[in-house]
């Protein structure tokens, strides 16, 4: 059975893992021999991925469930 009370707590709970989500901002690309690369800013820290892991870090995955290492400084 559905109530005001349970569909309001419903809509709190996905906000709240909105603001939690990290974003991830694409900084460079690379095309390269058929493959693809993105330089990607991730809470502050960059990190080089390729096509695959740009897409689980975009559906909520944090850099260190993926095992990245912080890209070198340029």
């Amino acid at each position: 059975m559905f109530s005001p009370v349970t569909g309001q707590n419903a809509k709190r709970a996905a906000v709240r893992k909105a603001l939690d989500a990290h974003k991830v901002y694409i900084t460079a690309q690379s095309f390269s021999n058929g493959a693809y690369q993105a330089r990607v800013l991730v809470d502050g820290e960059a990190y080089w991925v390729d096509e695959f892991r740009l897409s689980q870090l975009q559906q909520g995955l944090s850099p260190a469930e993926l095992e990245l290492t912080p890209a070198a400084d340029d």
